[in-house]
């Protein structure tokens, strides 16, 4: 189970990095979601997730389960989706060209020439 989930691991950062060295915008963002999802999986396996465990420790509970990892992974997926959504903003503003909002620049609509005196 531990190689599968280090190869799991070693994928995904493999592929977050590839994308994240492309020249587009959208596969960078894609790159740094996969980057996040494999930080957060190996945050998980190290944490050593147990079954059937309380996670505080109770009166009569011989062992119990570390909730920290569950916190910082939680933490961290809410960080990288409003990192994600930021990043998404901000590459479409880019893309976008600016507007020229001076009332010269306005178009007029077909056939509405100004009067020539």
């Amino acid at each position: 189970m531990e190689i599968l989930v280090a190869g799991a691991i070693g994928l995904l950062t493999a592929c977050g990095i590839y994308l994240v060295l492309r020249d587009s915008s959208f596969p960078v963002v894609l790159g740094l979601m996969l980057l996040s999802y494999s930080v957060n999986l190996f945050i998980v396996a190290m944490g050593r997730l147990t079954v059937g465990r309380p996670p505080i420790v109770a009166a009569g509970a011989a062992t119990y389960a570390d909730p920290l990892p569950q916190a910082l992974v939680l933490t961290a997926i809410v960080i990288g989706l409003a990192t994600t959504v930021f990043t998404i903003v901000l590459a479409l503003a880019v893309s976008v060209p600016p507007r020229d909002e001076a009332a010269d620049a306005v178009a007029r609509p077909q056939g509405d020439e100004p009067s020539r005196r």
